[in-house]
């Protein structure tokens, strides 16, 4: 498995808090701006505020309202996004199960494993979105690029990620089930396939990790069974008594850099 780059993590951390104050800025100003517009609009005879308009080279230009409309509709998909086409799938299900082979209920609380995944998926991913940043955010922004071919530019890096994180099994089970045949390169894998191939083999991957980390804290316990058994403590709670000691064999190893280690391992960013 390949390591990531100190260096573009730095950039890639930066570059996304400055993306992330730019939404949050044109989530709050944009509003008054499109209704500048329609005001603007209404004095000069009415022009309505949701338009499109053909260039003289063929393009299509559309109007703020239009613009405002897609960003929204694209934050409501986020979440999903962050599900389907990162790492976080794989993370916090590794996770949940290591917080259950501890056996400590709800400590840490859902919040902090969800907290842990999204920035260890924002470590995994700084490669993967600096490149989209590089390839199609700054592209388009500095006007050499139409929308289409940064959406296209964008969803071309996206689909390499995931297709090298993808067993090819599962990315032939779905092929397969669509009709298709064999793919010649990356850019030929739809996403309708894509996607289901890669939440799979996430689902896979993790529930594999999670039997391993399993196994050891399995092991405290049916040994602590067995020797309050021996004992005649037949009341006596062995996960109670196995606790201490799961979580004495758990700092002792350094199992939250290891576990966080190794999941940062299994990626293949390049």
């Amino acid at each position: 498995m390949l390591k990531l780059g100190d260096t573009l993590i730095g950039q890639g951390r930066a570059t996304h808090v400055v993306m992330v104050v730019c939404l949050i800025l044109g989530a709050i100003f944009l509003p008054g701006v499109a209704y500048a517009q329609a005001a603007t609009g209404s004095m000069l005879g009415g022009l309505p505020a949701v338009n499109m308009t053909s260039g003289a080279d063929g393009g299509t230009t559309y109007s703020l309202s239009l613009q405002i409309l897609a960003l929204m509709s694209a934050l409501t998909i986020l979440p999903s996004l962050v599900l389907g086409m990162t790492s976080f799938t794989r993370i916090i299900i590794v996770l949940s199960i290591l917080r259950q082979a501890l056996g400590t209920q709800q400590t840490p609380p859902n919040q902090v494993l969800i907290a842990i995944a999204l920035f260890l998926s924002l470590f995994i991913m700084t490669p993967t979105l600096t490149m989209v940043y590089d390839d199609a955010v700054t592209p388009y922004m500095e006007g050499s690029m139409s929308p289409e071919d940064a959406m296209e530019t964008g969803v071309s890096v996206m689909k390499g990620f995931m297709i090298r994180n993808t067993r090819e099994r599962e990315l032939t089970l779905f092929a397969g089930m669509a009709g298709d045949t064999a793919y010649e390169t990356n850019d030929d894998v739809p996403l309708r396939v894509l996607l289901p191939a890669f939440i799979t083999s996430e689902l896979k991957t993790a529930f594999q990790i999670g039997f391993l980390i399993f196994l050891p804290f399995l092991v405290i316990d049916m040994v602590i069974a067995s020797i309050l058994m021996s004992l005649g403590m037949m009341m006596l709670s062995p996960m109670l008594v196995a606790l201490p000691f799961k979580l004495l064999l758990f700092v002792l190893v350094d199992g939250w850099a290891m576990t966080v280690g190794s999941l940062a391992a299994t990626y293949s960013a390049n």
